[in-house]
């Protein structure tokens, strides 16, 4: 795997790049640069298979790199300093990244994960859900992409209705009728989508606020959602429950 490393800090290269070197994986750093312009010179140039992309450098961005390219058909790994906005965004979008300082096991394991990707998926909608993301400021209109063993979904999470834990997977029921199954846990995205309207209601059960139909108080409490699903409440979030939904 040919990998460019596109970083302002020198150290932070020298860092990253000893940690491949030392690795004895089949790995092989080719070229590095410092910002956008050299970046797009040496994808030209080397035509790698993986860069480690930095965010924030004196030129420009990584995003204003990838903008300028005209097809990607690498892979990318991110490098970026802790920002909770950027974070999440880079969640969202399904799009591997590692925070500085970079951390020899995590930089391994994302360089594995993309060796392990025998056909490039589609980058390009990943990347527009990560522009849309990083540009929208609205919860309310946040693109989700949600891969499945034959497709990649982008969705607005504002179609979410609700999502479904099953045996480890989560399984997302969308206002159009569309059930879509992931291999990703519900806690995952109860992480993810904190914030966004949604409450996790039951260990099972985690639901989009606005979908819902009513609340049954009668034997310990349920709730119908407007796709016509009856869904446990647990006891102990019985209480945040009855004041989120006083509070709309």
């Amino acid at each position: 795997m040919k990998i460019i490393i596109i970083d302002d800090e020198a150290r932070a290269r020298k860092s990253i790049a000893d940690i491949i070197k030392f690795s004895q994986h089949n790995l092989k750093v080719v070229a590095e640069a410092d910002g956008v312009k050299t970046g797009i010179e040496a994808i030209r140039k080397h035509k790698p298979d993986l860069i480690l992309l930095d965010i924030d450098m004196p030129d420009g961005t990584g995003f204003d790199l990838l903008k300028a390219m005209d097809y990607i058909y690498f892979k990318i790994i991110f490098i970026t300093a802790y920002e909770e906005f950027a974070v999440r965004a880079f969640d969202f979008s399904a799009i591997d990244y590692i925070l500085k300082p970079a951390d020899p096991k995590k930089l391994l394991e994302a360089i594995n994960k993309a060796q392990q990707i025998v056909e490039q998926e589609n980058i390009n909608l990943k990347l527009n859900a990560l522009f849309a993301n990083l540009d929208n400021i609205n919860p309310d209109s946040k693109k989700l992409v949600l891969k499945t063993a034959e497709k990649i979904y982008l969705i607005n999470t504002r179609d979410i209705i609700r999502c479904e834990s099953d045996m480890g997977y989560t399984k997302f029921f969308m206002v159009d009728g569309k059930n879509v199954l992931v291999s990703k846990n519900l806690k995952d995205y109860d992480v993810m989508l904190d914030g966004l309207g949604f409450f996790r209601i039951h260990q099972s059960h985690l639901i989009n606020l606005k979908y819902i139909d009513y609340y049954d108080k009668t034997e310990g409490g349920s709730v119908k959602m407007k796709d016509k699903s009856i869904l446990p409440l647990s006891r102990r979030k019985k209480d945040s429950f009855l004041k989120l939904i006083n509070m709309m």
